[in-house]
């Protein structure tokens, strides 16, 4: 009996050694993939901390790694990184904004303000027209035009003294109906833009085609001024007009209700004597009604009498 018991031990004691060598050889590949998995994830932190994959860490990333030292050597706070979109996406907008070197990019040079309209140049190099008091120029004027050639455009310059509108209208006649206009309006929002309209008789209708370009306006000291560039030639039709021909200028200016122009400040607006040709640079004087009644000779004639009746005495 005891040798059937211990023959059967050896073979129990058999049997386990042959199962532990069988699950030791199963384990045995496992075991394997798993050193060679945990040793291929090392190599591949160490990698990408050394940047031979090409993506080098950003300055936050840095910061992120950083076991937290002071100025000096000494430790320092150490703050762990945090993964959430937020983290995300605050370092994404500081990065984008940082060279590979982690200094910031120069900023955009800023916008050109309006270059102001120089007077000097009347004549010369382009034609004006005033109107207002003598001796005034763009700044101070009632109203100021300026033409100029500039390749196959004309370039205008408008100034009055005004917080709605200025315009300049092309015209057969001296007479408001049928006319080209070009305005510059002053909205709500202090902005200035620039709208074509035509005159049906002494309603200005805005025409959805609009030829101006390279725009700019501003206002300020209670005065809209503004710059575009309109085309010398254009195709014939009857709310635009050819500036290659000769027209008479109707001049305008007036309040605007959130960016609408309304009804002219004087009843009779000013308007050249003669047609004004854009090849020609002319320099034009036209006085206010202020000073176009000292300008009159019949009042020149009444001073004069007056003058001399006060200085002889009565008889």
């Amino acid at each position: 009996m005891k040798r059937l018991m211990s023959s059967r031990s050896h073979q129990d004691y058999g049997f386990k050694e042959d199962y532990g060598r069988v699950a030791e050889f199963d384990a045995f590949p496992f075991l394997l993939v798993m050193i060679f998995l945990r040793r291929l994830v090392q190599l591949s932190v160490l990698l990408i901390h050394a940047g031979w994959w090409g993506v080098a860490p950003s300055p936050t990333d840095e910061g992120a790694l950083r076991t937290g030292h002071g100025e000096h050597g000494e430790p320092g706070h150490q703050e762990p990184h945090k993964d959430s979109y937020s983290t995300f996406a605050s370092e994404f907008l500081e990065s984008r904004y940082l060279s590979d070197d982690g200094y910031p990019f120069p900023t955009a040079p800023p916008v050109d303000p309006f270059a102001k309209i120089k007077v000097s140049d009347c004549g010369v190099t382009k034609g004006c027209i005033r109107y207002g008091k003598p001796g005034c120029d763009a700044e101070t004027c009632d109203y100021f035009l300026s033409y100029r050639r500039i390749g196959t455009d004309v370039e205008f310059e408008l100034s009055a003294d005004t917080d709605g509108w200025v315009a300049v209208g092309f015209s057969s006649d001296k007479k408001m109906g049928g006319d080209d206009v070009m305005a510059c309006v002053h909205d709500d929002n202090g902005r200035v833009r620039i709208h074509h309209f035509y005159n049906v008789g002494q309603w200005a209708k805005e025409i959805k085609r609009n030829p101006a370009r390279d725009e700019e306006g501003i206002f300020e000291n209670n005065r809209v001024t503004c710059r575009f560039k309109r085309p010398l030639y254009v195709p014939r039709e009857e709310t635009l007009v050819d500036l290659h021909l000769s027209w008479y200028y109707l001049f305008a200016w007036g309040p605007a209700i959130q960016g609408s122009i309304t009804r002219h400040d004087i009843d009779s607006p000013p308007v050249s004597e003669h047609m004004i040709s854009i090849y020609k640079y002319v320099d034009i004087f036209m006085p206010s009604t202020a000073y176009q009644t000292f300008n009159s000779p019949l009042c020149l004639l009444l001073i004069v009498a007056l003058t001399f009746y006060l200085l002889m005495g009565t008889p």
